[in-house]
């Protein structure tokens, strides 16, 4: 089947296909509220409690149940603190929510017979209060980025189905992206949420630049001609992109940003889906009706 024979033929199926999808990743995250209270599994930045780290080669037998068996209702993560160059472990990090700083400290040095000192001992709290503030703001921030974003592309092209394609697969994109975190265990933290405001924009990015050539640069060929002139462009952005973050992925130090690139990765992969057969076959769709073919 070539290119012409794909978006000519089955471009309906090509819009219900993702559609099917989305219809999983509402059931996905349907799931994940029902478990946790909220879309995304958050992580103490967001949900409030410490983060601990401990500068010290010290093994920390079973630390994890010992953390779990003295605070029940703490979601505790521990992590290795690794030398930057050398992968030598260093320390090790301590994310528990609904925990004090000082309850944690006296059960470690109760239980490894140790003195957590301020020179290998550091500490960061964050009030329940506080990370749920931060998290509906990071919301209103999304919310508020796809209505501006929506009035934009209605000014721009001033025709509602293609505008109407643009900011759902948008918003599509970023509902699979967050069903397949959910489905992977990430916990999102305060970067997590940053990273997918980031894909919003290339996401829009993507289907301004399909649209555009689709609708208003008729004179650069046939409708087919026009879109293998945009997927090649697009998919040469994001391809660049993805070996990019492909690179520092491995390389990172910070879980920060591991956790950022990861989330830009799953959503770029996804955007290539989305845009290409959903906004591209909604597209073909409507140039059809419009020629009243």
């Amino acid at each position: 089947m070539d290119f012409k024979s794909l978006y000519s033929k089955h471009y309906k199926k090509l819009v219900f296909i993702p559609l099917l999808f989305l219809l999983f990743d509402l059931i996905i995250i349907s799931g994940t509220y029902m478990e946790t209270g909220d879309f995304i599994n958050k992580d103490v930045s967001l949900q409030g409690g410490t983060t601990a780290t401990i500068y010290s080669d010290a093994e920390f037998q079973n630390i994890q149940t010992v953390l779990k068996n003295n605070f029940p209702e703490s979601d505790v993560i521990i992590r290795d603190l690794t030398e930057f160059g050398t992968e030598k472990r260093i320390g090790i990090i301590i994310e528990a929510t609904h925990l004090k700083s000082n309850e944690l400290q006296l059960v470690i040095e109760e239980e490894y017979d140790m003195m957590l000192t301020p020179e290998i001992f550091s500490v960061e709290e964050v009030g329940s209060a506080l990370g749920e503030s931060f998290y509906k703001q990071m919301l209103v921030a999304m919310g508020l980025a796809f209505l501006f974003m929506s009035i934009v592309v209605l000014i721009i092209f001033r025709s509602l189905i293609p505008s109407f394609a643009v900011v759902l697969t948008a918003l599509t994109d970023i509902i699979t992206t967050i069903a397949i975190i959910d489905l992977l265990g990430i916990k999102i933290s305060a970067a997590g949420i940053a990273a997918l405001l980031m894909l919003i924009g290339y996401s829009i990015d993507t289907d301004m630049l399909l649209t555009t050539k689709m609708l208003k640069r008729k004179d650069e060929g046939t409708t087919y001609a026009r879109l293998k002139t945009a997927i090649t462009t697009g998919l040469t952005m994001t391809i660049t992109t993805l070996v990019a973050l492909l690179v520092a992925l491995p390389i990172s130090q910070s879980q920060v940003l591991k956790q950022m690139f990861t989330i830009i990765i799953i959503g770029l992969i996804v955007d290539v889906f989305m845009t290409y057969c959903f906004n591209a076959g909604i597209l073909v769709w409507y140039l059809k009706k419009k020629q009243g073919q």
